[in-house]
């Protein structure tokens, strides 16, 4: 969880992403160097806009100890126009 808040500190801080989502207490099972395995983990959601996702990337990496941390994009098809505003508002540049 600490990890998990620093992560997303550094996140809103740099404005890589408008807002992140905390999800305690997710039961992971994978593969990892051929067995299988299972552990609690955090999910970490951030909503950010696709040409931010390289520098989010990088800052996670930068933070994260895994050497393999789960990074995955998925595409917003549809929403509230409003919401997409603010959140496009939030991440540009200044």
């Amino acid at each position: 969880m600490d990890l998990a808040r620093r992560l997303a500190k550094a996140a809103l801080e740099a404005k890589l992403a408008a807002c992140a989502n905390i999800v305690p207490s997710v039961e992971s099972h994978y593969w990892w160097e051929g067995k299988l395995e299972s552990s609690d983990e955090v999910l970490l959601i951030f909503k950010t806009r696709q040409q931010l996702l390289p520098k989010l990337e990088r800052a996670v990496r930068e933070i994260h100890p895994y050497d393999t941390p789960e990074f995955v994009a998925l595409p917003l098809t549809a929403g509230s126009q409003k919401y997409f505003a603010w959140l496009a508002d939030i991440t540009a540049k200044e």
